[in-house]
């Protein structure tokens, strides 16, 4: 929703409780010990699929070095422009900053539009980014098709290739937009933004996106209001295609206008993709002349009943943008760029490798976007080798798992592939299959009882090694302090249920541990049910 480089959806989707079956939510372990190859039989697994890939980086910038004699000649010659280029983008930001800190002084009631005046006062601003424009070689800008008049489309949505897109919208429209709340912090720019009367959200938030939805809808009802503009895809891509779009401009069912942006270049791609913005800037003030056109295309509105999901509307609008961009939509999301961007910063050599296109998985299983950073950062704590894989070794380490029966079991149960190493989508997937069964949490409850055998509430190291010394053999005294050390999570040397149940929340696959205690037991429907309402 935001121009930066989410609802937090329950793990646990209510139509999978509608669709479980008292089968499924009634198995006991008698049935599923038959099966050798499954050690997740006891909580209704069947086995899972992962969604396959595709091999396109949405996020890849094709020219992240100065490549070729001619690039380097003209980077040369335009070392001299360039610092007269940054002399003027500095006096213009400067002179933007300004005019921007008189027009919002002792205005205070920012719920309601900002004032004429003020707005008069705004254009001082909108002038100096232009020349902000000029300095990055924006010298002239193609404009094809022309904005719908406010009350026609009151909402604009737009690709998002690079931070120069809410440079130009600044200037040509001066819409509201809806960014990242870390942008409020930014020098200069935060300043600047708040005078667009930005509606702010972390993506991380129910509370704070559901806000974001309401201020749209009412300032999208207003015409005193500017229109707004969102940048759907939620982060920046290369501009070669279109990634999944987030639904906060559909939700409100207002007509949108798309407008598609292109950066045609041969030498020089101008995209923000995993790129510092450093060097970006530096290769656009070495340019001569950088390329940017825009395209306002036909309204698009929804059906006639006003009740059209916002899935549909946003899919039709999508669809009229890639026809315009000649690109396909995938199933990447912002989560994917957070991904990629965690992996890079871990010191990973190729970080696309763990782009998984969330779009996909969160649909099967509802996943967050914090529960997939979780289990990143687990997977990459197994140290993944240069082709992004992690072997048995690695994977039995972080997890605690003594070299047995049980530990190949865990692992080939998640190495769909077969090739006896882990992807971080076989990871992914696996992880989040099991911790959405609708006995898992049922499962807990139970092992965190038949574990505490003498009942007063908290597991101890005696105990916890009698867990597990039916399912993982003879263990010593170290290899069962690791174990401990995982599950104490608030290191007080017993493990309370709130560090049980958060532990196997975090590292589901380690339900498996404990299957020796639903040996002729039922995890009854009632009870999983119950566990289903709780989460949702």
């Amino acid at each position: 929703m935001d121009s930066a480089k989410d609802l937090k959806t329950p793990l646990l989707n209510p139509s999978d409780q509608e669709t479980s079956t008292n089968e499924e939510c009634s198995i006991s372990i008698d049935t599923q010990l038959d099966s050798d190859e499954n050690p997740y039989g006891f909580i209704g697994s069947n086995g899972f699929e992962v969604p396959g890939s595709s091999t396109v980086d949405p996020f890849r910038n094709h020219t992240p070095e100065i490549e070729g004699v001619y690039e380097w000649i003209k980077v040369l010659i335009c070392v001299p422009i360039a610092i007269i280029r940054l002399v003027l983008f500095g006096l213009c930001l400067s002179i933007g900053y300004i005019a921007t800190k008189f027009a919002l002084h002792g205005w205070k009631d920012k719920q309601n539009p900002m004032p004429k005046w003020r707005c008069r006062v705004m254009w001082i601003t909108r002038l100096c980014t232009r020349g902000i424009l000029f300095a990055f070689g924006y010298h002239w800008i193609k404009r094809k098709g022309k904005p719908a008049p406010r009350e026609t489309a009151p909402i604009l949505v737009s690709n998002h290739v690079s931070y120069i897109d809410p440079i130009f919208f600044f200037y040509e429209l001066f819409p509201t937009i809806v960014a990242s709340e870390s942008h409020d912090s930014m020098p200069f720019v935060g300043t600047i933004i708040r005078a667009m009367q930005v509606i702010y959200v972390n993506r991380f938030s129910h509370q704070s996106r559901k806000h974001a939805v309401n201020e749209i809808k009412r300032k999208a009802s207003s015409d005193r209001f500017p229109r707004l503009l969102l940048f759907p895809e939620g982060t920046t891509t290369n501009g070669r295609l279109l990634i999944s779009f987030q639904l906060g401009a559909f939700i409100p069912s207002y007509p949108i206008q798309p407008v598609v942006v292109r950066y045609p270049h041969v030498h020089f791609d101008q995209s923000w993709g995993h790129i510092s913005l450093g060097r970006l800037m530096f290769r656009m003030f070495t340019q001569f002349h950088n390329f940017m056109e825009v395209e306002y295309l036909p309204v698009v509105t929804p059906s006639e009943n006003h009740k059209e999901n916002a899935v549909r509307f946003a899919k039709k609008t999508s669809t009229a943008m890639a026809r315009a961009l000649n690109v396909v939509q995938t199933s990447h999301t912002f989560v994917d760029y957070m991904i990629l961007s965690k992996a890079a910063d871990s010191g990973q050599e190729n970080p696309s490798l763990f782009v998984v296109e969330m779009a996909k998985i969160q649909e099967l299983y509802h996943l967050s976007s914090s529960d997939a950073l979780d289990f990143l950062d687990i997977f990459l704590s197994m140290n993944p080798d240069s082709s992004g894989n992690v072997n048995l070794q690695g994977f039995s380490k972080v997890l605690r798992l003594k070299p047995c029966g049980l530990s190949v079991k865990i692992f080939e149960f998640i190495d769909v592939s077969r090739n006896g190493k882990l992807t971080f989508k076989e990871f992914l997937v696996g992880s989040t299959h099991v911790l959405t069964q609708p006995l898992f949490g049922r499962a807990c409850e139970v092992a965190f009882t038949e574990s505490d055998t003498d009942q007063d509430h908290y597991i101890s190291e005696q105990e916890l090694a009698a867990s597990l010394i039916p399912v993982m053999g003879s263990l010593s005294s170290d290899e069962v302090h690791e174990v401990f050390i995982l599950f104490d999570g608030d290191g007080d040397g017993r493990i309370s249920k709130g560090d049980f149940v958060t532990c196997l929340k975090r590292n589901p696959l380690l339900i498996a541990l404990f299957s020796s205690h639903f040996v002729h037991k039922d995890l009854n429907t009632n009870a999983a049910v119950g566990y289903l309402e709780e989460m949702v």
